[in-house]
Order: structure tokens, then C-alpha cells, then sequence
């Protein structure tokens, strides 16, 4: 396997040793220590890239410092670094502004020779100025537990399914798909990246973000392109930006593996039709595994006669009898007969999850085979018996943790200390601690700071946790409310402003909404996040949005950038009508000018020029002269440009 350089993106390093893929954090004695082993790493960011190399003076009497090197336009710059103790990552920052700037600040990737070498391995931290911060934790492959049933039967199927374009992995919760990928990856060599999706991918111009985030696991500067079209103030339709990123990909010299994990998470049929898109005209140098719990809106069946899909479905994930065997006895270390292990894989019909539960049940019971012969029910109903039956028998202040902590999507330990606030139970360590006992804990990366919870786990402890709170009559919206205003905060200290605004929305905390939408210099709905924020204020009744007028003309905006034009006037409107009244203090006179810049704009895709010229002059004698967002609307786009679903499969 050829050796891979050393990558930092965000706050993280990527690197090899020993054949195996390390991650660790830049700042951290980690870092120290690997930077005294290390000769070279390459950088990237928003800011720059630019490869760093250790040095020595010419007459060996000085000690080692780091100097970084950048070519652009055929031509080879340097800037000095300092030593390994200077390397932090704002200093880093600073050298890769220094080379965009004296190179004309041409953006990474674009127009820039060689800046940062090709490397394999998982993306840090990511983000671009026109999209919110990108979550690293979900490039992140996961990681395998040890010992683990050996699946060779579906493995082989995986890797003689990645001759074609794509594999289909398609069943309910609880069948292992994502564990089964993770083990098949582990025993190929093959270059893959991960992402896991969620609701916040629903976006098409976000999903594409991520996706080629993960790409660039592998290659840094592959579609570079791309992603400075997502990031304009006016985004080509999303057929021209996948075509750009598909002519990246062609130029690549080995063949990828891309998995796209959760995908059932995603509703939106602008998302579908862009993946259809990137299913129909892939390069034969990529193969794409889309893991999910029901089929999504591709064309199935068209793929399916022209043998250009595998398929695995939950009839092929079940443990078989000789799986579920060694399941229960190897890795849970249950001595049971062959009598028993066959009725309980009988009454779970080889559902993993359901036998999991079953066994860290059987671990509390003196009579294990007569509570198997009462193991009965559908997966719902066996689910939240053996649940209870495993939350009931964790300490008072574990469960408290697990039921608080439920609220979120991923955890990490201050994330969590900040949502309980129980010192009791210190954040990191008692996520390491529940990782230790396998209660569910999924880890998402290989220094296991970021967790999730098993889905279905997670589902029961939420429902927990309501049944909880309601036991104090008339407290079950605010104490669950709080829970998720105190991640909010947390969000927003740490920049992750969607995932901030997520919470918020679940809280029901409207003012805060408002503020987070607002953004720090640009909206939220400019920044990826225009799904989220439109179903939040389509969810709001008119009441709501009549007390806060700033909130119909964000509603006005939010579909404008939608191309939803017919619907923009009538917001507008109530936006006035919410205003009659009011004090013509300065507020007052800023959302008067948004109301015009938002229909000199919309009046454009009308090419009505007597409305654009008299709504601009009167938006510019009504906005504050640093409302950048108010004077800049963005032109409406009609929609991603691509061919319509016309078959799909169940």
C-alpha cells in the first residue's frame, strides 16, 4: 500500500502508522509528540494550503524547525514556521492566509499547483464561508469492536458487488448494516471514504458539501470546483455543480469506494434526484454503497435490468443459526445449549439488535432457559421489554445521564456535561464507561471523543425520557425544552450555528430562532441551511410570525433561495401588515428596506426592471449600511437541473 502523507484539516491530523489509519488533534501533547517523529504533513483550510517540511540549518549546529512550501503557477514560495512548539493551529492559519494573500488570494484548489499532496485518511474540521461548519465526526469511518462475528459470506458479496456502480444496503434498524460495512472496509484495501448523513443533508447544496468533504478524505483538492460554485452568492443549479465535481472525479487514477450511511434520513426529493444524477454518470472509478432502512428514490429497477446494482436486504443481514451461535457464546460469552441458541435466534429471527438485548438480559438471569422460552413478541414490544429490563438495572445518575443525553445526535463529553450538569458524572469518562460496558455506544472516531447511541436505543431512552418528565404533570415540554436550550448554547459557543438552531427549534424557543437565523453577517438560510429553517417557520402559526415581523420577511427570503417565487409576495405583505404601527425606530426602517431588496429581487425573475430599479433605490434609503445580507439577496434558483424520478423500487 503506498504511504500516505500526513494530512491537517481543521483541527485534526490524519496520518498512518503502522499501516493503520490515527487520527489526533492538533494542540494536543499528541501532536507535540508526533511532530518530533514526523518530516513533512500537508495543510489545508479555508484560509490556504501549503506542505510543511522539517529542516535542519546547512552546518548542523542548529536544532530542527519547520519551514512550508507552496507552487503556484510554477513557482515555488516558502515561509518559515518555527519549531515543532510553534505549530499551533491559529499559526498554521496565519502562514496559509500569508500564501492566499500574496498570490492574489486565489481559493484552495482553484488555480493552485500542487498545494497540498494527495492523501488517503479522515478529514478534520471543515468550513467554507458560504456553509454552516461541517461536522468532522461524520467522515469519519466506525471504528470495529473486537471480537466481532465474522460476516465472509456478505463481505464477499460487498467486494464482488464493487466491480459496478452501485450497492444497495437496505433493512430496518437493528440488522448491522453499518457494523457490516465498517468490518468489509477493514479487510479491503481499498480507498474509501464515509459519510453519515442526517436531517440536516436534507439541504441538496449541504449534502453536496459533505460529499465532497468526504471525497477529499482521500484527495484534498478534488472538487475544488465544485464546492467555490456552492459557495457563490449565486450557486449554478445543482446538475452543473455535480457535473463539475464528475469531471473531477474521471481524472482520478485508482478506483474509491464512497459509503453513504443513514440515507433514509433524507426526505428531500431535490437530494434524490441529485444522487439518481450521480448514479447515472459515475465514473468507473468510483463505486457507491448507500446503507439505509428503506429504499431510496433512485431508479431500482432500471438498475437492476441493466445488472448495475447489489443488492443486500434484511433477509441476507440476518444471523444465521451457526452466526447467532457464535454471537452468543464467543463475543457476548453466554453458555448456552445448542437448544437455547436456537430457539432465542427462532424468536428474534436473527434480528441482531434483538439478540443483543436478549443477551445482556440473559446476563441477570438465574433460570436462562425458561426466560428464553418466554421471549416472545414483535420487535417493538421485545425492544422496550428488554430495555427496560437493561436501563432499569444502570445506577440512578447513569440513567439520567442516558435519558438527558438522549436529546442529542452525537456526544461528546463536554457536550454532554453541559446538557446533564450532574458533576456526578463527568462527561468523558462516563461515555468511555458505557463504551467499555456496550451499552450502545457507537463510537465516530478513533480518539473516541465523539459517540452516538445505538438508533434504536436512542428511540427508547427519548420515549423514556418524555414518560419521565411527565410524571411532574405540566413539565414535560419545559424540562425537555431545557435540555435541549442547554445543547443549543453549547452549539453556538463552539460555531455549529444549524446544529444550535436545531435544538433551539426543538425547544421551542422562538426569539433564539430568530437570532440564530439572523447569523453573524449572513443568514442561515444562505449558508446550507434553507431546509431546516423553512420547515421551522412553516411549522410556526401566523401569531408567531406576526409578533416578530422579521420572521415573515426571513420566511419571504428562505423561499426566495428556494426558487418558490409565487410565494414570496404574500409574506411580504403579512411582513407589512405586522408592521403597521409600529415605531419608525431604526429596526423598523431596516425591515422596510429587506422587504424591498427581497422584491427588487424576486422582480428579476420577472425581469420587471421599473420594480427592480424603484424597490433597490428603496431598500438602499431604508437598510443600515452594514445590512450586507439585506443588500445582497441572492437571485432565485429554479431548481437543480436534473432528469425526473420515473421509477423507483419498494
Amino acid at each position: 500500500m503506498a504511504k500516505r502523507v500526513p494530512l491537517v484539516r481543521g483541527n485534526t491530523l490524519t496520518y498512518q502508522h503502522q499501516e493503520q489509519e490515527r487520527v489526533l488533534l492538533v494542540e494536543t501533547p499528541a501532536w507535540q509528540s508526533w511532530l518530533e517523529t514526523a518530516s513533512t504533513f500537508a495543510f489545508s483550510s479555508e484560509a490556504g494550503t501549503f506542505t510543511a517540511r522539517k529542516e535542519r540549518a546547512g552546518n548542523r549546529r542548529g536544532g530542527w524547525y519547520w519551514k512550508a512550501y507552496r507552487t503556484q503557477h510554477g513557482k515555488l514560495t516558502s515561509h518559515y514556521l518555527g519549531k515543532a512548539e510553534t505549530l499551533t493551529l491559529a499559526h498554521l492559519l496565519e502562514v496559509a492566509q500569508t500564501f492566499a494573500t500574496a498570490h492574489g488570494g486565489a481559493p484552495p484548489g482553484i488555480g493552485t499547483e500542487g498545494a497540498v499532496p494527495s492523501a488517503h485518511g479522515a478529514g478534520g474540521g471543515v468550513q467554507h464561508s458560504a456553509l454552516p461548519l461541517l461536522l468532522a465526526t461524520k467522515l469519519y469511518r466506525p471504528l470495529q469492536r473486537a471480537p466481532l462475528v465474522r460476516r465472509r459470506r456478505l463481505t464477499a458479496r460487498l467486494t464482488e458487488g464493487a466491480a459496478g456502480p452501485l450497492t444497495l444496503v437496505s433493512a430496518p434498524a437493528g440488522f448491522g448494516k453499518t457494523t457490516l460495512l465498517a468490518q468489509w472496509l477493514a479487510d479491503s484495501d481499498s480507498p474509501a471514504a464515509w459519510l453519515s448523513l442526517d436531517n440536516e443533508e436534507n439541504d441538496p447544496a449541504r449534502f453536496l458539501a459533505y460529499l465532497i468533504a468526504a471525497v477529499q478524505t482521500l484527495v484534498p483538492n478534488i472538487g475544488a470546483g465544485a464546492l467555490g460554485a456552492l459557495q457563490s452568492p449565486q450557486p449554478p443549479p445543482i446538475a452543473a455543480v455535480l457535473t463539475a465535481l464528475l469531471n473531477d472525479l474521471t481524472t482520478l487514477p485508482d478506483p474509491f469506494i464512497l459509503i453513504l450511511d443513514d440515507y433514509h434520513l433524507i426526505e428531500a426529493q431535490a437530494v434524490d434526484q441529485a444522487l439518481a444524477y450521480l448514479v447515472e454518470h459515475l465514473p468507473p472509478q468510483m463505486h457507491l454503497v448507500v446503507a439505509t432502512r428503506e429504499d431510496p428514490q433512485l431508479p431500482l429497477a432500471r438498475l437492476r435490468a441493466r445488472g448495475q446494482i447489489t443488492e443486500l436486504r434484511a433477509a441476507d443481514l440476518r444471523f444465521t443459526p451457526a452466526e447467532a451461535a457464535d454471537f452468543l457464546t464467543r463475543v457476548m460469552g453466554l453458555p448456552l445449549s445448542a437448544e437455547d441458541i436456537t430457539l432465542l435466534s427462532e424468536r428474534t429471527e436473527g434480528w441482531i439488535a434483538g439478540l443483543q438485548l436478549a443477551a445482556l438480559s440473559l446476563q441477570g438471569q438465574p433460570d436462562r432457559t425458561r426466560f428464553i422460552h418466554s421471549f416472545t413478541g414483535s420487535h417493538h414490544f421485545v425492544l422496550d421489554y428488554l430495555v427496560e429490563e437493561v436501563l432499569h438495572q444502570q445506577s440512578q445518575h447513569l440513567q439520567t445521564f442516558l435519558l438527558r443525553t438522549s436529546i442529542l445526535e452525537r456526544l461528546c463529553g463536554p457536550l454532554c456535561e453541559a446538557v446533564v450538569l450532574d458533576p456526578a458524572m463527568p462527561g468523558q469518562a462516563t461515555l468511555e464507561a458505557l463504551d467499555r460496558a456496550d451499552l450502545f455506544l457507537v463510537p465516530l472516531d478513533n480518539e473516541r471523543r465523539w459517540y452516538r447511541y445505538h438508533h434504536l436505543f436512542a428511540e427508547v431512552l427519548r420515549q423514556r425520557l418524555h414518560l419521565h418528565a411527565a410524571s411532574a404533570p405540566g413539565e414535560t415540554e419545559s424540562q425537555v425544552a431545557e435540555l435541549h436550550l442547554r445543547a443549543s448554547h453549547w452549539y453556538e459557543d463552539h460555531s455549529l450555528e444549524l446544529e444550535a438552531f436545531h435544538h433551539a427549534a426543538a425547544a421551542n424557543d422562538v426569539e433564539r430562532c430568530e437570532r440564530l437565523i439572523e447569523g453573524r453577517g449572513m443568514p442561515l438560510h444562505f449558508r446550507g441551511a434553507v431546509t431546516p429553517v423553512l420547515h421551522w417557520l412553516a411549522s410556526l402559526p401566523p401569531a408567531s410570525l406576526d409578533a416578530r415581523p422579521a420572521l415573515w420577511t426571513a420566511y419571504a427570503s428562505t423561499l426566495l433561495v428556494t426558487g418558490q417565487v409565487t410565494g414570496v409576495e404574500q409574506k411580504l405583505q403579512a411582513a407589512e401588515a405586522a408592521l403597521e404601527g409600529a415605531a419608525p425606530d431604526s429596526n423598523t426602517k431596516d425591515l422596510i428596506g429587506r422587504i424591498a431588496a427581497i422584491r427588487a429581487t424576486a422582480a428579476t425573475n420577472q425581469k420587471q426592471v421599473d420594480t427592480i430599479i424603484a424597490q433597490s433605490r428603496r431598500a438602499l434609503a431604508y437598510l443600515r449600511p452594514g445590512q450586507h445580507s439585506g443588500r445582497r439577496q441572492p437571485t432565485p434558483s429554479c431548481g437543480p437541473d436534473l432528469p425526473a424520478r420515473r421509477e423507483t423500487a419498494g
